[in-house]
């Protein structure tokens, strides 16, 4: 029997918009595996740190998610690109398919990432 995961907590003034993206681990998807939370058009996202294309991490610097214009998530590998909002690839090797969401929810500054609903 697997262990339940706690939700992790970040400081809202800490995920700026359009800004580096906070990397956290996520042990219950293998040893390596990792999330990132973004903040895009005042609500934040996160996201299982694994391109829809090949299983490699997205950002090519750690924190570094979006494209120069700041307007998609981007796979620092292949170039493909992702809507911020929804994680839908849409442009790339990878069109049509999309990121693993990790729900989020923001509440008197404080984000809760809900990876408990892995």
């Amino acid at each position: 029997m697997s262990e339940a995961t706690e939700d992790l907590q970040f400081d809202s003034q800490r995920v700026l918009e359009k800004g580096d993206g906070v990397r956290f681990d996520l042990p219950q998807l293998g040893p390596h595996a990792t999330g990132f939370l973004v903040r895009f058009e005042g609500r934040p996202y996160a996201y299982v740190n694994r391109c829809a294309h090949v299983p490699v991490e997205l950002d090519w610097e750690h924190g570094k998610f979006f494209n120069i214009t700041q307007e998609y998530i981007i796979c620092a590998t292949h170039g493909a690109m992702y809507a911020p909002q929804t994680g839908h690839c849409v442009m790339g090797p990878c069109i049509g398919k999309h990121l693993s969401v990790i729900p989020v929810s923001e509440k008197d500054g404080t984000i809760t990432v809900h990876v408990n609903q892995l």
